[in-house]
């Protein structure tokens, strides 16, 4: 019988997919990764998501529900290094990190997994809205789940072949009104508890205020120019924008004001109209392959730009040893750098990158 490791969260999603693999005659174990520092009891409630300690209670009665071993492990050393400073740092550089990307890429799979396979797992698991498949060519790729407007592939398109090799989704076969169904039929206490949002360890969304709290640093004012150099009045500091923001800047122009650059050399925040905003090309660095083992000469793919991207087509071709350039058939809007450029052919991931 092979073992699986579900990381369970104490919501609805995971907690079915740990029921369902069950059902599946797999050997599970849950697991809840605990990774938010030390919380103060008042906290708890309000940082129910995946990270709060909340989290552990919600997940270790729904494991006792299933009737399969619990566990929590302490992941705090690497979230702090891999996620929290590395989020602190690209909105200091002036860029707009995606820290669920990097902690799904390096906590929940690399860490985990490692950890799993200690204790003799076979495979890890998690209640993702996505599937693993194995293509023709041999390589394993993520597909879309099969409820699109809960897919969650976006964020995960940076994992490598070994950890979609050992990596099991039930959940993507399902819609979330299916799964709550099912955690309703056999009892489940979690059945109607709300999903997530926003980032885990900002749950007021308030980044900027989290970064100067967490580094003990505030930022310096500096100026608000238009591209070629007039200054339209003071920034906030840096951290407080990101490209493509129109809200929240407190310019009174007369036009609908949109953040189009942050330059950190300069302390400067560029701004412009609706239409300066737009563009057909990015460049990617940090690539990742998925469905595609390489792109060596220019190919069609559908293109997401943020993770509520609908998405649109694009040409990709290889400009660098680690970068791609992308031109898009008509002109996107507020493409970030620090955000991903994930690439798709049909429902399956064929690789992507950060945004330049």
């Amino acid at each position: 019988m092979s073992r699986v490791v579900v990381g369970m969260s104490g919501g609805v999603d995971s907690t079915v997919a740990a029921w369902l693999l069950k059902k599946q005659g797999y050997d599970v174990v849950g697991v809840t990764m605990q990774i938010w520092q030390d919380e103060e009891p008042g906290l708890q409630e309000e940082n129910g998501g995946c990270c709060g300690l909340s989290a552990v209670e919600d997940a270790r009665r729904a494991a006792a529900a299933l009737g399969i071993p619990y566990y929590v492990m302490n992941f705090k050393k690497e979230f702090r290094e891999r996620v929290i400073d590395y989020f602190m740092e690209e909105y200091r550089m002036g860029r707009t990190p995606n820290p669920c990307i990097a902690c799904n890429r390096y906590v929940k799979w690399e860490a985990l997994l490692d950890r799993s396979l200690a204790i003799g797992a076979d495979y890890i698991a998690t209640g993702h809205y996505a599937r693993v498949g194995r293509l023709e060519n041999g390589r394993y790729a993520l597909r879309r789940g099969a409820a699109l407007a809960k897919d969650q592939t976006y964020a995960l398109y940076s994992l490598t072949q070994e950890q979609l090799k050992r990596t099991l989704m039930p959940v993507g076969e399902y819609s979330k009104d299916e799964i709550r169904k099912i955690a309703e039929e056999i009892g489940l206490s979690v059945a109607s508890k709300p999903d997530s949002q926003d980032i885990c360890f900002v749950p007021d969304g308030d980044y900027a205020a989290f970064i100067e709290k967490t580094s003990g640093q505030r930022p310096e004012p500096g100026n608000f120019v238009t591209s070629d150099g007039k200054v339209l009045g003071q920034h906030r500091g840096i951290i407080h924008y990101t490209v493509g923001q129109r809200k929240g800047l407190g310019l009174a122009l007369g036009y609908p004001a949109f953040v189009l650059e942050i330059r950190p050399e300069t302390n400067e925040v560029v701004i412009g109209t609706y239409e300066e905003s737009l563009t057909k090309t990015l460049r990617a660095g940090s690539l990742s392959f998925m469905a595609a083992e390489d792109i060596r000469k220019p190919i069609r793919a559908f293109a997401k730009i943020r993770y509520n991207h609908k998405g649109a087509w694009c040409t990709v071709e290889r400009t660098g040893e680690d970068e791609i350039a992308c031109t898009f058939d008509e002109p996107v809007r507020a493409v970030t750098p620090g955000q991903a450029v994930v690439l798709y052919d049909g429902d399956y991931v064929l690789g992507g990158g950060t945004i330049r």
